[in-house]
C-alpha cells in the first residue's frame, strides 16, 4: 500500500489487538511518525461504540451532501459532531445529548409551547428547542 505524500498528515492509527496485525505492521507506521494505538484489552465494544458514531455521521450527514473536498469534508464533520454532542437525543442517556447530561429535562410542551427551529448543514439537520 502506497499512502504517497499524505502518509506524513496520519498522526494516529487506531487497531484491534488482532494476531493478523504484527510488529513489522506497527513499525511501518511509526517509521512515518504515526502514533500506533491498540484498542484496549477486554474492552471488546470500544470497536462498536466508535463504528456507531461512523455510521451515525455518515447515514445522517455525509451520505447525503456532495463533499467538495478534504476542507468541506472537516467541516461538515466538525458541525455534526457538534450536533451530536450538543443537541441530538441520545436513547441511553434518557434523551439528552452527551454535552448537557447535567442540566435539568426541559418542561413538557403544551398546546402554547413556541418552538423554534435551527438549521443545521443547510437545512439537513433541524434542531428544535422550546422558547421561553
Amino acid at each position: 500500500m502506497d499512502l504517497g505524500d499524505h502518509a506524513k498528515s496520519i498522526k494516529f492509527l487506531i487497531r484491534d489487538r488482532g494476531a493478523y496485525f504484527t510488529d513489522s505492521f506497527d513499525a511501518v507506521f511509526q517509521a512515518i511518525g504515526t502514533h500506533v494505538l491498540p484498542t484496549l484489552p477486554r474492552v471488546p465494544r470500544m470497536n462498536a461504540i466508535a463504528e456507531r458514531w461512523i455510521g451515525s455521521c455518515r447515514r445522517e450527514a455525509t451520505d447525503r451532501i456532495l463533499i467538495t473536498g478534504e476542507r468541506h469534508l472537516r467541516l461538515v464533520v466538525s458541525e455534526y459532531a457538534d450536533h451530536y454532542n450538543q443537541h441530538r437525543p441520545h436513547r441511553t442517556l434518557g434523551q439528552r445529548p452527551p454535552d448537557r447530561l447535567t442540566e435539568p429535562e426541559p418542561p413538557t410542551a403544551t398546546d402554547n409551547t413556541r418552538i423554534h427551529r435551527r438549521d443545521r448543514l443547510g437545512g439537513l439537520i433541524h434542531e428544535y428547542t422550546q422558547v421561553a
